[in-house]
């Protein structure tokens, strides 16, 4: 596939590397000189103007692009991009770097194909890392909702139930399933909870506290904090 890229910044640079890596056709656009060096010292195919203008986007071929990622840090400009690459008949992913008001997010969320968070996306890595192995935050979808996998734990009150047992908090829902080192796939009836499987749950922030209660056996107190609806107090925190 071609992509244009528009931003050979941090994220825009290390985007066009996965997609050559992985064989596809990339062409970055950006204007500060340093970064355009740089980008062309490592190959890639770069031009030099204003991504937000449609004669540097036709200068990087839009017309032949299946996808355009408007990457930068300035929100105008990327927006300005992707409803012109829209007019090419690309798909268009949209970065917005700031939590704005939801009728914001709403708005160019209407107008494009996809929203990326860069630093929210970083920030739910860091967290799987200070959570440990029995959670993991996958994706925050919309501003309200998270999609998380969590493993079956000696203290989960679920534990022995079969999935049709299971009964999860109203604004939930299990997405797949694992055995213990096996394949996610889409829950079967008969398939019984035990240490160590996985399931992926869809749910409102809301509703994490209890989720984490019921599949990982975490105190009410602890899942409040790691859920981000509660707070621990004094020096300790919460144990």
């Amino acid at each position: 596939m071609r992509f244009v890229i528009i931003g050979a910044g941090r994220v825009g640079l290390r985007t066009a590397r996965v997609l050559r890596d992985e064989g596809h056709d990339v062409t970055l656009i950006e204007r500060d000189e340093p970064r355009v060096r740089r980008a062309r010292n490592e190959g890639f195919t770069v031009v030099d103007g204003d991504g937000s203008r449609e004669k540097t986007l036709e200068e990087a071929d839009i017309t032949n692009a299946d996808a355009l990622g408007a990457l930068t840090a300035d929100l105008n400009a990327n927006f300005t991009a992707c409803m012109i690459a829209k007019h090419y008949g690309c798909r268009t992913i949209l970065r917005i770097d700031e939590a704005y008001r939801e009728e914001i997010y709403r708005k160019y969320a209407d107008e494009v194909d996809e929203l990326i968070y860069p630093e929210r996306l970083g920030a739910i890595g860091a967290k799987n890392a200070l959570l440990g192995g029995t959670i993991r935050a996958i994706a925050d979808v919309e501003q309200q909702l998270q999609i998380v996998e969590l493993t079956i734990t000696d203290d989960a009150p679920v534990n022995g139930y079969t999935i049709p047992e299971l009964e999860l908090p109203a604004d939930s829902t299990v997405l797949a399933f694992g055995k213990r080192d096996g394949e996610l796939e889409l829950p079967g009836e008969d398939e019984s909870l035990e240490v160590g499987d996985r399931l992926v749950v869809l749910a409102d922030f809301a509703v994490l506290s209890e989720i984490r209660q019921l599949l990982v056996g975490e105190s009410e107190a602890r899942a409040a904090v790691n859920a981000g609806t509660g707070s621990s107090s004094g020096s300790g925190g919460v144990n």
